[in-house]
Order: structure tokens, then sequence, then C-alpha cells
């Protein structure tokens, strides 16, 4: 793809000088495009990206991501401008719940923490008490007094993961799920590791498969020492030092482009390959040029929301250690 009449001059070259012009940091998920990936000027999870969009100096953030996640720039940078690349890039676990299910929820557990994963809208981090990643989440609950009782949401497969984890019983988890990670099985991969028994196993905690998985390997169907339940995050620093001949990733297969740069010798292969977040694949090249030259879409948040959602996600930042931004 080249930029108007001057072939000379690609798409690449046009986003790095309209952000110089813009004064902009080009923040891109590790589910991103790996196009989209290479132009950034980071790369990471929820946690890291949370963490350079609170501390950067640039007047402009531009989060190429889905919706919530550039909403969770705003809150953490309200003075700066935050573009998305198209609005329409959603999530199908932040749609589970909304802010007026949320308050009923906690009307029946008027005692709870409210443990949000990040993965939800300003309204829904707005009512909650401390915000979470997969990074971070064990580390949060256990930042929590074991005999309060805790609401986590929205997702069921991440709250099992901290769950077992935590070794808590006082855990309510709302039956949310990723569409993308819940169609990751444990029939995906049970066949991928009867193809390939010697390959290191890398499975997120938000995969339909991450239960079974632990269940697997603690009979014996899955090699225990070589399966991992890990955020992205984690999987790029735990891919890093592999040598293994093949490593079987589980999640969204984006997060394939950054395992294969950072190690040539393993080869990453996906536990399902049509696992492919379509919002997240909504931004593209054109679309994130037009950004740039336009300032669209920008990120706007009531007055109401933004102070008490911050809190929540100011907490959240505050625990645990980064992982996997470059």
């Amino acid at each position: 793809m080249t930029i108007g009449q001057n072939t000379a001059i690609t798409w690449q070259d046009e986003v790095r000088r309209l952000a110089r012009e813009r004064d902009a940091v080009i923040l891109a998920h590790n589910y991103q495009e790996p196009a989209i990936q290479d132009v950034a000027d980071h790369v990471g999870d929820s946690l890291a990206l949370s963490r350079i969009a609170a501390d950067t100096e640039a007047s402009t953030i531009v989060f190429c991501g889905v919706h919530f996640m550039a909403e969770t720039a705003k809150l953490l940078s309200p003075d700066k401008t935050v573009l998305i690349p198209t609005a329409r890039a959603g999530c199908s676990l932040a749609d589970t719940i909304d802010a007026d299910q949320l308050r009923a929820w906690k009307a029946e557990h008027p005692d709870a923490v409210v443990v949000a994963y990040v993965n939800t809208t300003a309204a829904v981090k707005a009512e909650a008490d401390i915000c979470c990643t997969s990074s971070n989440a064990v580390d949060v609950v256990n930042s929590i007094p074991a005999d309060r009782p805790i609401l986590f949401l929205p997702d069921q497969f991440l709250g099992a993961h901290v769950r077992r984890q935590t070794g808590r019983d006082n855990i309510e988890v709302w039956m949310g799920e990723c569409h993308v990670h819940a169609g990751i099985t444990a029939a995906d991969l049970r066949a991928q590791v009867a193809a390939d028994p010697e390959a290191e196993v890398l499975v997120h905690p938000e995969c339909g498969c991450a239960s079974s998985a632990i269940w697997l390997a603690g009979v014996g169907d899955l090699p225990a020492e070589r399966t991992h339940i890990l955020s992205t995050g984690a999987m790029l620093d735990v891919a890093r030092d592999l040598t293994s001949k093949t490593a079987l990733i589980a999640t969204e297969i984006g997060m394939l482009h950054q395992l294969r740069k950072v190690n040539q010798r393993t080869d990453f292969v996906p536990v399902n390959p049509k696992a492919s977040c379509r919002y997240m694949k909504m931004i593209t090249p054109e679309l994130l040029v037009r950004c740039l030259r336009e300032g669209r879409d920008e990120i706007q948040l009531p007055p109401e929301i933004v102070e008490r959602a911050r809190r929540s996600v100011e907490r959240m930042v505050a625990i645990g250690k980064p992982a996997g931004a470059r």
C-alpha cells in the first residue's frame, strides 16, 4: 500500500510523519494485525499498554485495539486526546455486562468487593472497586482481605483461573465470555497435543480450554511441566527463553506475530487457527492513516463516569509487574 501519488512514500512513512505532527504515541495490542503492530511505538497486553498510556508525555494517544482499551487510556490520561482508528471496534466480552446489571448484582452482595476485568466499559468500571487484567488478576484478588467476598466480572474462565490460583471459595463469578477465546476448546487442545506430544503448551486464561488444560495436565493427558496458563504479556516473556521445537498457543492468533519475533528457534502453532477477533482486525492501515490525518475517532467520556472509573483503573495499574511491552 502506498499513500497518494508518490509511490516512494509508504503508509508506514505517512503514519510516522503524521504521528510526529500530531505529537501522538501509537499503542497496539498483541492481537492487532502484524502490520499495525510493526508500525506502533509500543505493543503489549492491556496492563502494559495501560501503564504506558498513564505515563506518556505525548499529547495524543492513538490506541490500536478495541474500544474499552481506548476508554481505559482516556481514564488514565483524561487531559490527553485519545483516538481509536474506528469506534466500531467493540468487544463481545465487554458486552456481556452493563452498569445496570452490575448495580443489581452488587445489591445482592452489599459486602462484596467488585473486581472488574479491564475488558469492560468505562460505565462498568465506575461501579467497580478495582480493575484487573489477566496479567495481574491473581495479584489483585490476593490484595483483598481473605474474609471479604468478591464479585469477579465478566469473564467466567478468567474467574475460574483466579479461584484456582488463590484457593478462595468466596469469589462469585459473572458468566461472561469472549467469543474468540471460548471457541478454543479442550478438543482442539487434545488434538494438537496428540499430534505433537513434545510441544510446550501456552494457554490464555480466557480460553474455554483453560480449566480443561489444568485438569488434563493433572491426569496426565497433557504434559504438566510444559502446560502454562499465561496472559499474553507473560506468554511473550516465556517465549523468549523457549528451546522446544514447537509451542502450541491457545489465544487469539494475532499473538503469534510477537512470539515469532522474539524467538525464531521455536515454531509457534495456534491451537485453533480460526481464533481471530473480528473487532481487533477492524483496524487497518487505511483507518490508522485516516485517524492521524483527521483526528478520529476521539474517545469522549461523561465527566460523572470518569472520576469513579479512573480510581478503579489506577488501583489496577499499581498492582503487579508489567509484562510484554516494547
